[in-house]
Order: structure tokens, then sequence, then C-alpha cells
């Protein structure tokens, strides 16, 4: 071999042989385990909070690079990523559950798991879509959901105080009296005997995959827009299961939701009283339809509906990046010690 060639291959095989630690380097420029990176709590600073993600919810991801964290959400001291090699220098390592369900993912049992790090259950679906966790026991420390008493608490969407005194202008010469977008249909649900019923008595355009009209997304909430009702209907009801049919689909269209979903009671948890329409607030499909046919010709009610707007304003999580960075908002809050023996009792109750 000539010495030219025997020099780069062996530059080759060192780099190789360095691989390793030039990985565990890049996660220490981020990782709390960095004692460059550690600042004195005493003084009100804050460590670096390093997350993993060990897989895209969906297969969609997003991209990672600079300071996400601080740049995005102004989150200091949070440190996402998607690099397994990271994995022994991770605080938080973050799982979700759709794809351990359907097998496409694997937990990294295989792996010596430092005894600091915590993992996290991340599903926004209803236990009857998360099905069986028994064999998920005494794993996870800690649970990111939509439901009120998670760990790490992610709605769907909020409201938060409105931060201008721009008024808020209610279309009132609307196309059509109500609509519904579904894509997951099923005869069964309750939802869909509801919409059936409710079709006898008024006019309802339905769109999505599963009345083959699918909507681009940008032509989604003005179509919805032009009429003065969505029918916000839950494909299962779960306490706290308040989806984006809600939130983007309703509010941020500016009509009036008809929600079918957890009891009246669980809603106004979130959302103001008057600011919706609840389909258990009726004895039949009927009565809803005549005070639906009532409302949308008499504008003072109909725009009481909006009153809302005054005060507050609508936030929809953009992607999975923001709900990662929250994380470290709530990180110093979170039990330490905990771990979910029974993760199945949790999803249930």
């Amino acid at each position: 071999m000539k010495p030219k060639n025997a020099t780069i291959l062996w530059l080759a095989l060192g780099l190789l042989a360095l691989a390793p630690c030039i990985y565990q380097y890049m996660c220490l420029q981020h990782t709390s385990l960095n004692p460059l990176k550690q600042r004195g709590n005493s003084y009100g600073w804050h460590r670096n909070v390093s997350i993993l993600l060990w897989h895209w919810p969906f297969n969609r991801p997003y991209s990672l690079q600079g300071d996400v964290c601080l740049n995005m959400y102004s989150i200091p001291h949070c440190h996402i990523t998607d690099n397994r090699s990271c994995f022994d220098q991770a605080d938080v390592v973050v799982f979700h559950h759709h794809e351990l369900k359907r097998a496409s993912q694997k937990l990294p049992l295989h792996l010596h798991r430092p005894p600091a790090q915590k993992w996290v259950w991340l599903s926004l679906e209803p236990p009857a879509v998360n099905k069986n966790l028994s064999r998920y026991n005494h794993l996870f420390n800690w649970t990111m959901s939509y439901r009120q008493d998670a760990d790490i608490f992610m709605p769907y969407g909020r409201m938060i105080p409105r931060r201008t005194n721009q008024s808020f202008v209610i279309p009132w010469n609307r196309s059509c009296l109500a609509s519904w977008v579904v894509s997951n249909y099923n005869r069964h649900h309750q939802r869909s005997q509801v919409y059936h019923n409710l079709r006898k008595h008024i006019p309802i355009k339905v769109y999505g995959s599963a009345n083959r009209r699918p909507l681009a997304k940008r032509a989604l909430l003005p179509t919805i827009a032009r009429c003065h009702f969505y029918l916000a209907f839950e494909n299962s009801i779960s306490r706290d299961y308040i989806t984006e049919k809600l939130w983007r689909n309703a509010f941020q269209a500016g009509t009036v939701p008809v929600v079918l979903g957890p009891p009246r009671s669980n809603y106004e948890t979130f959302v103001p009283r008057d600011s919706f329409i609840h389909v258990d607030d009726f004895s039949s499909t009927k009565e809803l339809a005549s005070f639906l046919k009532r409302l949308a010709a008499n504008r003072t009610h109909y725009e009481s509906y909006f009153k809302w707007h005054e005060e507050y304003a609508v936030h929809v999580p953009s992607d999975w990046r923001e709900r990662l960075c929250h994380i470290c908002k709530y990180y110093t809050e979170l039990p330490p010690f905990n771990v979910y023996h029974d993760l199945q009792g949790w999803a249930e109750q």
C-alpha cells in the first residue's frame, strides 16, 4: 500500500474511533451534566435541561437547529434533540405512544438508563385509542397529555388574555347554517348518530375525506367561517378530551361551536360558559335544531357568543417543538421520584 493511502486509511480509522467521543461532546455542550453549563441556583440562575425525543410523532420531523426553545418560544436553558446518541446525557426522554402502540418504535430497554433520567409517556389521544398500557408499567416517570392531572398538562388549545384592544368583527351574512369536517367516520360513534338525527331538521355541510370532500389546510378555516355554527363533535367522550375541533375549527374560524364531548362543566373549566352550545343542553336533536335556527336569526343573541373575544384570544400550539419546549417550564416542579406502576389505571381514571 502506498504511504499516502495508508495515511488516509489511518486517519479514517482514527475518526471512526473518535466518533462516540465527538457525539458525547456535542451532547455535553447542551446537557445539564456539563459542569461548564451549570449555573448557581442561589443567584436565580437555571441549569440547562436536555430533552431527547426518541421518535417524532407520526413520523413528521421538524428542524431542531439552533436554540429552538429560546428563539421560537422564549424558553431559555432548554435543549431539544432527536439524536439518540445523546441518550446517556439526556435529562428527559420523550416517547410518543402512537408509534409504540403500532410497534413501529420500541423502548430502548437494552440501553443503560442513567438513574436520574426521566421518561415521559406522551399521548394526546383518549383511553379508547391508547388501548392496553399495562406493558409500560414501572417504566415511565411522567405523563404528558391533554389531561389536567397529567404531570405535563398540554391541552390542544387554551385561552390567553388579549393583548390588544383590536375588536373582533363578527361576520353576519353567512352562507350556511352549520358545517362539519370529519375524516375518521364511524357510524357507531355517538357523534355520527347525533349528526344523522340533526340533519333531519337542519342543513349541514359536511367536508373531509370521509365525505370525499377534503379541504386543503389553507381552505379549512375560511370554509368553516361561512357558517353560523360548527359541529365540534369529539370521536371519543373522555374527561378533558377537547381537541382542535373546538379550538381551531370553531374558535379560530370565528364561528359558534356546537360541542359533543365531556359534560358542559368540563368545557367550562377551559372556556367561558357562553362561548359554546352543548348538545347535552337539549332533550332532543329536534330541540337543538330549533334553537340553532332561532339563534341564527337573532343577531344580538348570536353575537353574544363572541363576547369572550373582548378579553381573550385563542392559542393553539404550532407544532411538537412547542410542546416539547414547555417541558422545561415545568421541569423543576415535577415529582423527582415518581414512577407509574399502573399506567393503565391512571389513563382510565
